[in-house]
């Protein structure tokens, strides 16, 4: 088992700034610039950088104090980032790639002018068109490269060498033993800087516009559901795209499955009938048995949404109407329907099941 707190010569009690000098110490004396060709001292030094990864970091800290060991919990570091937030103090910030090769950071490429932008829009579509899917038009406020200048945001030989960094795109300078790199400050990192600006992106090598574009919205969309476009975005970024969808007036949505009250009579759910329903699909006929109740459940399968090899059904939930107002034909049939029930008076027979649960 490791023990940091032995590799690093300090205690269980050490507190950050007690870890930073140890760390500052070893790292002075086992830097691979100081010790060129020497593997064990390229060795000790990621064994020191690794120690003070773990116990600086106070979940993986807490984690190895408890059970010795950082399993379970990610031991992932980099030595370039830990050296800066323990010398950043001393040399300033914005050391980048100061260990060169030694630790696989390759030389810095050289910064392009032209920044890759994601693009968010909100849309807006109809429930049927999220139900089966659909091509719409968006208008997008993106950047593209500059036409006139083909990104590079100068005019025709309006562009020269950095002086600063000889076109190389940062610039480097010694720090004790040490050598570290730095982006140019002049050009930005790209080697080059602007003589005589584009007249039509003013310098920065692309221009906005609103465009129109055409995308398809796949079957199934869903409220708060995001799309992505790859390029479409400025600058070459990806677009994303929010999804809303409107409520529509009949049905409701869960998942693929369609919901949707319907009314029928009470003649219809004391005989039962056939009914049409109306579903994503068209009109479909449904059999409502004697003597359903109101609220009951029935199932139309696979009249739902039909995505990703999936189909959903149709859940139609039934609602009793009572007409609110009768002939005296209609009031004289249901009268002597009424005489016919005998004693089969629906609150009396609900009373009395109450009265023997609770006696």
């Amino acid at each position: 088992m490791k023990d940091y707190y032995a590799t690093l010569g300090v205690s269980e009690n050490a507190t950050e700034e007690d870890l930073k000098k140890a760390y500052r110490k070893l790292a002075m004396k086992y830097h691979p610039d100081r010790n060129p060709g020497n593997k064990d001292a390229e060795e000790k030094f990621k064994e020191i950088s690794e120690a003070y990864a773990i116990l600086s970091d106070p979940q993986k800290k807490a984690q190895y104090d408890q059970f010795g060991t950082t399993e379970g919990v990610s031991s992932d570091f980099d030595i370039g980032d830990i050296f800066s937030r323990v010398f950043g103090d001393l040399f300033g910030q914005g050391q980048e790639d100061i260990f060169g090769d030694f630790f696989g950071h390759g030389r810095k490429q050289k910064e392009s002018r032209i920044r890759k932008e994601d693009v968010k829009v909100q849309l807006t579509i109809d429930f049927m068109e999220a139900c089966f899917g659909a091509k719409k038009k968006i208008k997008v406020h993106r950047s593209k490269i500059c036409s006139h200048c083909n990104g590079t945001g100068a005019e025709k030989g309006g562009i020269a060498t950095c002086p600063l960094c000889g076109g190389r795109g940062e610039v480097s300078y010694t720090a004790g033993f040490m050598s570290i790199r730095r982006t140019c400050q002049r050009c930005g990192g790209t080697g080059e800087i602007i003589t005589k600006k584009c007249k039509m992106c003013k310098g920065k090598g692309s221009v906005y516009n609103d465009e129109e574009l055409a995308v398809r919205i796949p079957v199934g969309v869903d409220n708060d559901d995001v799309l992505r476009v790859r390029d479409k975005g400025s600058n070459g970024g990806d677009l994303y795209i929010y999804i809303n969808v409107k409520p529509h007036e009949l049905f409701k949505r869960d998942g693929k499955n369609i919901h949707i009250k319907l009314p029928i009579s009470f003649v219809q759910a004391a005989l039962g009938a056939e009914v049409e329903v109306p579903t994503i699909h068209g009109l479909e006929k449904l059999s409502i048995s004697p003597g359903t109740q109101n609220g009951e459940i029935f199932t139309l399968r696979g009249k739902g949404i039909n995505a990703g090899g999936v189909v959903g059904n149709e859940i139609v939930e039934v609602f009793i109407e009572i007409p609110k107002k009768l002939n005296k034909e209609q009031k004289r049939i249901l009268t002597e329907f009424a005489n016919t029930e005998g004693n089969c008076n629906v609150s009396e027979n609900f009373i009395s099941r109450i009265k023997n649960l609770i006696s």
